[in-house]
């Protein structure tokens, strides 16, 4: 495999970032409280679920609906997004996103009923459908390569974070049965976030693509040293040049089709091998178990700090290690966990089937935080051209929504129809057919600039 590229240097790019870090750092950080909105608003519903339930009388298909709701709101504003963000602007959509988590979060907090409760959660899945495409969007074009995946990866920090801190706040309300406070406190990030965005900049790389260089200039100012953001400002403007504007339809075209196909292979692997069945559903699993509700959420978070000790690690080494020996790594463990979850239901009579299924899927959590969960949003942001990345994100970003939709509609449904073997079994093969085509495609972003690693994908080399 080779490593010469045209791309900065790994020095080159440290100079450039010389006494600036703290605000890129700084508005990174207040971006990815949309990464953060993600995870608690998605994982809370694991522990409220079991309050939910019985509050509203809820079927096992009724719980699934609940639960998938918001799935189908992200799935829509993974589809809005792309054209809204190419259109208005990042930092501008991303207040309007902030807005729409505040409302989600107060109705959800408030609903009289199931179908009050199920609008709310759609609405909340719009705001997380369009920060899933423009938080690591708007962090990607505001960040020098030598940061870049650090700083996107911070997103995928965040949404671990959130959905640790969700866990936490459903075990400390779970012997009131206070599931109205666990989706509530939502509104409080919501409400930061929504400050914070007034002190940020817009993204230069979209200035720049609607033919304002001097606001582009001034955006670089805000991260870059000025002879540095002279320099960047001129390398933008060249690939920029290069650039055509290109319709949905274009995504199609030879040149564009090795990276829309790479997104949506790492969106449709993310998902397929069940994720998300364990973050909304591991209180309900390890209750079919044996645990009880306490307990079982207990377990969960501890399942939820796994995964976000473990997004750390892999944040501290994903621009000294590589994307490419990460994802492919661990996703490898990912698909070992997953058959050998399956394969402890078919012991007779396992003592503690609860604590086992624990730390197995704490071990499973590690190896996706490691892997697929910062490839996700990490390679959406590197692979696609600047004049297309809103509209070529939003299809890894619809596929991983989409795909998250008929997991969470049917995982209660699986267990029945195919056991907890065949469920777990299932989603290994899926991560297999994932991991063989990622093996075979995926290229080496590291210490890359977006242009080059464009080129790279448009004439398909592997670098």
């Amino acid at each position: 495999m080779s490593t010469s590229h045209s791309g900065t240097a790994p020095e080159e790019a440290a100079v450039k970032t010389r006494g600036r870090s703290g605000a890129i750092f700084g508005a990174s950080a207040i971006a990815a409280l949309g990464g953060l909105l993600f995870g608690y608003d998605t994982g809370v519903i694991s522990a409220a679920l079991l309050y939910i339930a019985p509050e509203f009388a809820l079927s096992d298909g009724m719980k699934q609906i609940v639960v998938a709701s918001l799935l189908l709101g992200a799935i829509a504003g993974s589809i809005g997004a792309g054209p809204v963000v190419d259109r208005i602007g990042r930092k501008v959509t991303l207040v309007l996103l902030s807005a729409v988590f505040t409302l989600g979060a107060l109705l959800s907090a408030a609903a009289p009923n199931t179908e009050v409760l199920i609008g709310a959660r759609v609405l909340l899945g719009l705001a997380i459908g369009g920060s899933s495409l423009v938080v690591p969007t708007y962090i990607a074009e505001i960040a020098p390569p030598a940061l870049r995946g650090r700083l996107v990866s911070m997103n995928q920090l965040m949404i671990t974070i959130g959905i640790f801190a969700s866990y936490i706040v459903g075990y400390a309300f779970s012997s009131s049965g206070g599931w109205r406070w666990m989706v509530g406190l939502a509104v409080l990030p919501s409400l930061l976030m929504l400050a914070g965005l007034f002190a940020l900049g817009e993204s230069p790389r979209w200035l720049l693509a609607r033919g304002r260089t001097e606001d582009a200039r001034k955006a670089l100012l805000r991260t870059h040293s000025p002879e540095d953001a002279d320099a960047a400002l001129d390398e933008l403007s060249t690939a920029m040049r290069e650039e055509s504007r290109f319709s949905y339809r274009d995504l199609l075209s030879p040149k564009l089709r090795p990276a829309v196909l790479l997104g949506f292979a790492v969106a449709a692997t993310n998902q397929l091998v069940g994720v998300n069945a364990v973050i909304y559903y591991a209180p309900t699993i390890l209750q079919q178990a044996g645990m009880g509700d306490s307990a079982a959420i207990l377990s969960s978070v501890g399942i939820g700090a796994v995964n976000m000790i473990f997004t750390v690690i892999a944040l501290l080494f994903i621009d000294k290690v590589g994307r490419r020996p990460l994802l492919l790594g661990g996703t490898s463990v990912v698909i070992a966990v997953l058959f050998g979850l399956g394969a402890l239901y078919l012991l007779p009579s396992v003592e503690g089937l609860g604590l086992l299924l624990t730390l197995g899927l704490m071990l499973y959590e590690a190896a996706f935080a490691a892997s697929l969960g910062l490839a996700i949003w990490l390679i959406n942001s590197e692979v696609f051209p600047t004049a297309v990345r809103g509209k070529a994100s939003s299809v890894g970003t619809v596929t991983h929504w989409g795909l998250d939709f008929l997991i969470s509609i049917s995982v209660l449904t699986l267990i029945n129809a195919l056991t907890p073997t065949g469920l777990f079994w299932l989603y290994g093969v899926f991560g297999v057919i994932g991991l063989v085509y990622l093996y075979r495609k995926l290229p080496e972003t590291k210490n890359r600039t977006l242009e080059d690693i464009e080129s790279s994908l448009r004439g398909e080399v592997k670098a």
